[in-house]
């Protein structure tokens, strides 16, 4: 048995002997153990009215919720980088470099790449989110997959970078003393796409968090 186990199994006896969540953690806080790990064995039960302790769905990993959540995030980003070259087509289109001209046919060929992979990455996506959200509505034990938590977490890092970058480039730009329009455009591309993606799941992750803490 770990020590978080022998930790889990103290709490649960306390509540099973009628003590009170906060007078648990309190003793366990004068006894020398660290909060976090207090809190985090207090959690594992679930503060509802039963004559004994309820514990709460632990993070568990599905083989099959594995590849729904990988094939979800993989059209993800290949949408998000389609899109975002859609966009970088039509910017540079209207407004051409100079030193870096762009022929008709490779414009053509952008835009044909770009909405071929929308086409068939969007639908995807859209079709495993929405199927993903209805299962975690039927069944709330499902947001402890481990699998969701990594890549969300992962998708939260990408974006972060992305958005760190961008604004790198762009503040780069500005202290060059030059910030043409079709970088300026560029930049507000990835900050729209990039922090929609962060935002929508930030704030799920934190819904979820929020959640549990109240379970």
């Amino acid at each position: 048995m770990s020590v978080q186990e022998e930790l889990i199994e103290f709490v649960g006896d306390a509540l099973r002997a009628g003590q009170p969540r906060e007078r648990i953690a309190q003793v366990l806080l004068e006894a020398g153990w660290e909060k976090d790990q207090v809190e985090r064995a207090v959690a594992r039960f679930a503060a509802v009215d039963f004559p004994i302790p309820v514990p709460r769905p632990r993070p568990y990993l599905s083989a099959r919720e594995a590849f729904l959540y990988l094939v979800m995030f993989a059209t993800l980003y290949v949408s998000a980088f389609a899109l975002g070259q859609f966009f970088f087509s039509l910017i540079d289109r209207g407004f051409p470099d100079a030193t870096r001209p762009q022929s008709g046919q490779m414009f053509r060929d952008s835009i044909r790449w770009s909405v071929a992979n929308l086409i068939v990455a969007f639908p995807i996506f859209a079709a495993l989110a929405i199927s993903t959200q209805r299962t975690i509505t039927r069944d709330p034990a499902r947001r402890a997959s481990k699998v969701r938590k990594w890549l969300t977490y992962v998708t939260l890092f990408l974006g972060a970078a992305v958005l760190i970058g961008d604004v790198i480039g762009l503040l780069n730009a500005v202290l060059k003393g030059e910030v043409p329009t079709r970088f300026l455009l560029k930049v507000l591309t990835v900050g729209v796409i990039a922090g929609t993606a962060f935002t929508y799941y930030l704030t799920q992750l934190r819904r979820d968090e929020s959640r549990e803490e109240g379970a």
